[in-house]
């Protein structure tokens, strides 16, 4: 009973086991669920280990229950680009109809609603992977539609249920923040700051903590347990390096900028600097990379145990990164190539990821994001890939 509801779950991504599975039907047969709320709340809690995958859970259960489609890949690719599109609109209707080569005019009479149609209309109508160009999906060339564009917080249009409060809840996915899935949003920066404070290494023990100890005390009897925990000048130095130069990374510049900023009582240093698309000999400490000019060779006199984060989408055109004078900055042209200067990055820095507000399933699309990997380990800007850069830089 219910199995395809569980092979479902499973293949979503929510871990649900066997033995959960009949404890479930053990609730159902024990007459403790009588209607769907019920086995909503029920389902939930013996089968879901988790609050990360809720979100998860809310869409299996409207599906199975209500069938509701769940959400394919490629769907929620085209919502989040043209998302972005439609926020790159409101910014300015002038330039992103000039871009489309549409009549700004016939698009400012439609709806938010209608031009998110409009934009998704627009995004189907490719069919095959391009690259270059002004105006389809794809890698290189002008296009404000390029692959690596999504917002911050999709606009996404979901049916929702009225017949049923089980179904009514599920529908409107209260959990979506809690999911480890999807780009970093300002809304899950409490849930993002826990996953940095495991950068805070173990050290030496040799601190009491005296609310603990006394905690340990009165639970075991009375018996003296004292606690000791390492001190704060433990904390570690964190070079954060963010591309702050397209219009892709714009939703999430401040956002990781906030996330850093927050964590800065974890760390004992963290040092921002900023690049356009990859880095060369030269980063910049202002956020207009103009004014502060700071060059990498400076970094080997920074301590080896330093962790360096690098936040960028890592989609540009390949001469980029392979061409000398790649840059299409004259200031930052020295006669190498970026990949020299990567992998000097990487040499210096032992403990290093490369975070990616990019969907990890599109990064097969764009030729330099690949090069970059083979650089440095990258993850994606989510909660889920945060966690795994976290572990990589601990390693």
């Amino acid at each position: 009973m219910f199995s395809d509801f569980f092979y479902s779950l499973r293949e979503q991504g929510v871990p649900v086991t066997p033995t959960s599975f009949l404890t479930l039907h053990k609730a159902l047969n024990s007459g403790l669920i009588e209607n769907l709320d019920d086995f909503y709340i029920a389902a939930r809690s013996i089968l879901v280990k988790s609050e990360r995958y809720f979100d998860q859970y809310d869409q299996v259960f409207t599906s199975h229950f209500e069938g509701t489609p769940l959400p394919e890949k490629d769907g929620l690719i085209l919502d989040e680009i043209a998302s972005q599109m439609l926020r790159q609109w409101l910014q300015n209707p002038g330039a992103t109809a000039r871009m489309l080569g549409e009549d700004e005019e016939h698009l400012q009479k439609l709806s938010r609603t209608e031009l998110l149609a409009y934009f998704k209309q627009i995004l189907q109508v490719q069919k095959d992977e391009h690259h270059g160009g002004s105006k389809w999906i794809g890698t290189g060339g002008t296009s404000p539609l390029g692959h690596s564009g999504y917002h911050p917080s999709p606009m996404r249009v979901e049916g929702e249920s009225s017949a049923k409060t089980a179904l009514r809840v599920a529908a409107e996915r209260r959990y979506r923040d809690y999911s480890t899935q999807g780009p970093l949003t300002r809304a899950r920066i409490g849930e993002a700051l826990k996953r940095l404070r495991k950068l805070v290494p173990a050290g030496a023990k040799d601190r009491i903590n005296i609310e603990k100890t006394i905690y340990r005390t009165v639970k075991i009897g009375g018996e003296i347990d004292i606690v000791f925990e390492p001190r704060l000048q433990d904390r570690l130095k964190v070079v954060l390096a963010i591309d702050n130069g397209g219009w892709s990374m714009d939703p999430h510049v401040k956002i990781v900028q906030t996330l850093f900023d927050y964590a800065g009582t974890q760390f004992k240093d963290i040092k921002t600097y900023f690049f356009h698309n990859t880095i060369y000999d030269t980063l910049w400490q202002d956020a207009g990379r103009s004014k502060k000019p700071f060059s990498i060779a400076d970094f080997s006199r920074f301590d080896p145990e330093t962790r360096l984060i690098i936040v960028g989408d890592a989609s540009m055109a390949p001469y980029e990164l392979g061409s000398q004078d790649g840059s299409i900055h004259i200031q930052e042209r020295s006669g190498r190539t970026s990949i020299e200067c990567l992998k000097y990055l990487a040499e210096t820095f032992p403990h290093s990821a490369w975070l990616n507000p990019l969907q990890e399933n599109m990064w097969d699309y764009s030729q330099t994001v690949g090069m970059v990997r083979q650089i440095f380990s990258m993850f994606e800007l989510s909660l889920d890939g945060l966690e795994k850069a976290i572990s990589q830089l601990k390693a």
